[in-house]
């Protein structure tokens, strides 16, 4: 080609300045990448010569500093008519005869590969866009289902005007870009028809936690284009990229989202190009790509990052749009570019959000970003409501538009109807740095303007919308300032969504992970009521059982994989440390209390005291409950491959329960030592003290629960108004007893630990188990920080004489 034109063949990343970051990405794939098997569609590009062409004749450039310099964007009608003539003179000044033949040249040589009349895809590429400090993303305009040399023509010239919405222009003016520094490209590119299909966004990062180790990706049926505006809950779905690497090819979570509309090709020209419709509710209840399309993008992505990474000599996490065609059923990838907000978060300071109250719960939907804010809502439906917003206000919206941005930037948080972590207004909140919660279905119906809320985004995926003004606080920790101690300081995590956000500070791994939160949380169903639903009484039970494990091969199968999911989430977060994943351990109340459970749950005076642990594993009331949980602990190990996973009995009363447990373990597939299987035990009876050496035969470890153990050494109900007074760890039979504990481990060479409460609240338990010798102390995340200084303190103050072995796991 000549003049204007460059096929993406002749195009790369150091092209930048010629046709844009978009641009010279897709250039880059289609040339370097597509030998790896990346599919990538065929176009060309306009180059940004063509739009400084234009600038450069008499009049343009002059008539437009006019219109720019000192253009104040915070007064919104002015910038809109300002914006509105800029774009005017763009569109006139692109029409030449020389351009329109040049891309109507390149456009019949497209046809000839692709057929006459192909469709294609205008999109935008700015010389300053795509690039690591700055995204430029949905800030200029793109069109679909573009077909013949006219309607290319027509498009292509609204694509170089939109170098001047509203949006473009306040996005340059906060970034610090001169607006006549900033040139654009359009790429023309061959449309993929994921209007038959489904197409998405991967990123090669947690988008909300800045996790590198996971590839994210989102999909929804049809054109990506419902996405990125927020109109449809994709769903999603997490790989993990160390194991994925050792060819254990499992998705390691997924989320079934709404999907609720569709875009496809609509008639030829113009805004009609496009069209939405309704999914039909079967379909919507299906994942809209499978596990094994989800891997292969997890693959693509994998290798794109590390091109990326080796070309900018830095480590890149990308940001890249695939569409599966759904007349040839190949995946494609129709972007890539840096990601520019999560990989930028600085990492010397570790900043926690808690709230210090609660309120009334008035809509909750996907939480963007970990932070808190409060403030009066502004509902917006229309442009037309923007003038009203003003500073600190919450938007509540349907979804948001890209030329809301200048009013976005002065919210203090934003709530949407609906939408994914992917959608507009998701990835805006997050580069503003403000919480978002989005796909709040109702929100605009539930929250109207002028009421306080208080928006939660610090409670793990789900976002939270309060009534009110709800305190809370923020800890900033700066982390280069934290001494590391040789005793292992682990942590004690509760949801698989707070796992990616935890693994990200220091910590020697998961000291505790409750398998009861992921039942009680993510499946809520009693095991033993998904295997005998014939005897379940309750009809409202049995209806919302159906509901739940509808899609799924088998009742088990939906136990097993949700199971599975929640606990190789954290084994995957804190991978390859160790992670100690405690069985459930429910008391009988507590497990009547899941759908399903009364009619298998005995009723107890004292369920502290009663049916659980290790008690109920092996007897035939709940052996076959137990069975899904070892099947799914099975999966994290075997075909998640996280081997990582250790597994922890609690409760265990004598050591002929343990045999039990150990063989019932053994039955199930979970034999201790095979594969690197090890099995600790919970140290929370004062049994487990006192014949320590016995059970130190039957497990690899002990942890000791503080909590039980010091109720049943001092025998204080902890729960009791009456008595709670008593209850106290720093009681010297209680010191007595850790002291037994972390002396009797050593002595069988079995790893000590402690996972209770006490040494964060005590620091004086910190600091006198640290002098025992303990292997490991393991905390809550706020916790962390703290307690790593009081036992690094303890470690300087131990005698230089002491041998005692202080190691982590």
């Amino acid at each position: 080609m000549f003049g204007f034109i460059r096929p993406f063949l002749e195009i790369g990343l150091e092209d930048v300045g010629l046709v844009g970051g978009k641009t010279a990405s897709l250039g880059e794939l289609y040339t370097a990448l597509a030998s790896q098997g990346i599919a990538v569609p065929n176009g060309f590009a306009i180059t940004a010569e063509a739009y400084r062409d234009a600038l450069s004749r008499h009049g343009v450039a002059d008539e437009l500093h006019r219109l720019l310099d000192g253009i104040d964007k915070s007064k919104i009608r002015q910038l809109a008519s300002r914006a509105a003539k800029a774009r005017e003179i763009i569109y006139e000044a692109m029409d030449t005869p020389l351009l329109r033949k040049q891309v109507v040249d390149a456009y019949r040589q497209l046809e000839r590969e692709a057929g006459n009349g192909v469709a294609v895809a205008v999109r935008s590429s700015a010389t300053a866009e795509d690039l690591p400090t700055a995204s430029f993303a949905g800030q200029h305009d793109s069109f679909l289902n573009v077909r013949g040399p006219k309607d290319l023509f027509e498009a292509c010239r609204r694509c170089f005007a939109s170098i001047f919405t509203d949006r473009a222009i306040s996005y340059r003016i906060d970034k610090g870009f001169d607006h006549f520094k900033v040139a654009l490209s359009v790429a023309v590119m061959k449309m993929v028809r994921s209007d038959l299909a489904a197409s998405g966004v991967v990123f090669t990062l947690d988008t909300e936690s800045g996790f590198r180790e996971v590839v994210f990706v989102t999909g929804c049926y049809g054109l990506g284009e419902t996405i990125v505006q927020g109109q449809v809950d994709p769903d999603e779905f997490y790989v993990h990229k160390p194991t994925l690497s050792k060819g254990y090819r499992h998705v390691l979570r997924r989320r079934l989202g709404a999907k609720q509309i569709r875009m496809i090709y609509g008639r030829r020209g113009g805004e009609h190009a496009t069209l939405t419709c309704n999914v039909p509710e079967p379909e919507r209840r299906n994942f809209c790509i499978s596990d094994e399309e989800v891997l292969s993008l997890a693959d693509i992505a994998v290798r794109i990052e590390a091109h990326y990474s080796k070309h900018a000599g830095v480590a890149m996490p990308m940001d890249i749009e695939w569409a599966k065609d759904g007349a040839d059923g190949k995946l494609y990838i129709i972007q890539a570019r840096p990601e520019t907000v999560a990989s930028r978060r600085s990492a010397d300071v570790y900043e926690t959000y808690n709230l210090k109250g609660s309120g009334p719960l008035v809509v909750t939907g996907r939480a963007v970003g970990e932070k808190i804010a409060s403030g009066r809502t502004r509902r917006i439906v229309t442009a037309r409501d923007l003038a009203a917003f003003k500073p600190g206000e919450i938007l509540v919206a349907p979804a948001t538009s890209p030329d809301w941005e200048p009013v976005m930037k002065i919210a203090a948080g934003i709530i949407t109807d609906k939408g994914g972590r992917t959608c507009h207004a998701a990835i805006i909140a997050r580069e503003l740095g403000i919480p978002a919660v989005v796909g709040a279905t109702l929100a605009t119906e539930k929250i109207k303007t002028g009421i306080e809320v208080t928006i939660c985004c610090a409670e793990g995926d789900v976002g939270k919308v309060y009534q009110g003004k709800v305190g809370f606080e923020v800890t900033r920790t700066p982390v280069s300032e934290q001494r590391q101690p040789r005793t292992a300081i682990m942590v004690n995590v509760g949801t698989p969504e707070m796992a990616f956000r935890t693994a990200m500070q220091p910590q020697a791994g998961v000291g505790l992970a409750r398998m009861e939160f992921i039942i009680s949380e993510h499946i809520g169903v009693h095991p033993m009521a998904l295997l005998k639903p014939d005897k379940i009484k309750s009809a409202k039970a049995r209806a919302e059982i159906a509901r739940l494990v509808k899609g799924f091969a088998s009742p088990a199968d939906f136990f097993v994989q949700r199971l599975s999911e929640g606990v190789g989430t954290i084994a995957a977060a804190f991978y390859p440390k160790p992670v100690i994943v405690r069985l459930s351990d429910f008391k009988t109340n507590e497990y009547a209390s899941l759908i399903g459970g009364e009619g298998f749950e005995p009723r107890e005076e004292n369920p502290m005291l009663g049916f659980r642990g290790a008690s109920r594993y092996s007897h035939p009331a709940y052996a076959e409950g137990f069975a899904l949980e070892c099947a799914a602990l099975r999966r994290v190990r075997r075909q998640m491959g996280l081997s990582n996973l250790r597994v922890m009995v609690p409760f265990c009363r004598t050591v002929a329960e343990g045999r039990r447990v150990i063989a019932t373990m053994a039955a199930n597939g979970l034999k201790r030592g095979e594969d690197g299987l090890e099995i600790y035990v919970m140290c929370e009876i004062p049994n487990n003290v006192i014949q320590i050496d016995a059970f130190a035969e039957l497990f690899d470890g002990f942890s000791i629960g503080s909590n039980d153990l010091t109720q049943l050494t001092l025998g204080v109900d902890r729960d009791s108004d009456i008595v709670a007074f008593d209850f106290d760890e720093r009681d010297p039979g209680m010191l007595e007893m850790f002291r037994q504990a972390v002396v009797g481990a050593k002595r069988n060479g079995r790893h000590i630990g402690i996972c209770g409460e006490a040494p964060a609240n005590y620091p004086e338990i910190a600091r006198y188990l640290t002098g025992l010798g303990i292997d490991s102390i393991s905390v809550n995340p706020a916790s962390v920080f703290r307690t790593m200084t009081v036992v690094s303190e303890a470690e300087a103050d131990l005698p230089k004489s002491d041998t005692r072995r202080l190691t982590a796991l």
